[in-house]
């Protein structure tokens, strides 16, 4: 070997370890990825309709398409929401049924659907989907969303290894997916859409949607009872 190659492969053995330390600690983080269009089984909606809050006897349910990335769905979540938790949920008026509408233009749609369904696995979608509209303008704006949204799941009692290796495993896909192809089914067409007694409402704000669950729920009042048959 040449003398002055000696240094020249020194050199070269260092970068080949620190390269694969740095691959090492790359995989060991975890790539997550959460599939689009994946195959959607039975097994992904046998027993779940979405995330429902409020009284099963509610007299009317409003359903929510949205997407986690929607700047409106966003607005809606922090601004209007907590007002029709406060007029219509809590008082028994309405039951809410949130659907995942993940839009294609939004790359990290998908993964923050994920990262609410692997809080549910652990009781706390409503508290990780507040959190992650809370925080919508930091992790949309990342080449990489899930650690943020790990400390969010985190800080809303999530255990974090628990709610990482459920974000690897990306067995909601095929639930997301189901729940976009309902959307598409009924016509949504932007989020937030909201499903109200079969009419889609694009986009409402809270006294609208009061005023329109406070409308059905006095014609239900209205119509005459039906005699049960002789």
């Amino acid at each position: 070997m040449a003398q002055g190659q000696k240094p020249f492969l020194i050199a070269l053995a260092a970068i080949v370890v620190a390269g694969g330390a740095f691959i090492a600690v790359r995989m060991s983080g975890g790539a997550v990825s959460i599939p689009a269009n994946p195959v959607v089984t039975t097994a992904d909606t046998a027993g779940f309709r979405g995330y429902l809050l409020g009284s099963a006897t509610a007299p009317i349910e409003i359903t929510e398409y949205a997407d986690f990335e929607c700047p409106g769905c966003g607005a809606f979540a922090t601004v209007q929401f907590p007002d029709i938790k406060a007029r219509l949920i809590d008082p028994g008026k309405a039951r809410f049924r949130y659907r995942d509408f993940p839009l294609a233009m939004h790359r990290h749609a998908r993964v923050a659907s994920h990262a609410a369904a692997c809080a549910d696995e652990q009781g706390k979608f409503w508290p990780m989907e507040e959190g992650i509209y809370a925080r919508q303008t930091e992790w949309s704006l990342k080449s990489d969303a899930v650690p943020i949204m790990q400390e969010i799941a985190v800080s809303v009692g999530a255990n974090g290894t628990t709610w990482l290796d459920c974000m690897k495993s990306a067995k909601f896909a095929g639930r997301i997916q189901a729940s976009y192809d309902e959307g598409v089914r009924l016509g949504v067409p932007s989020t937030p859409t909201f499903l109200i007694e079969g009419r889609l409402f694009p986009g409402m704000s809270a006294d609208q949607m009061v005023h329109v669950v406070d409308s059905l729920i006095a014609a239900k009042s209205a119509a005459p009872a039906v005699a049960p048959n002789q």
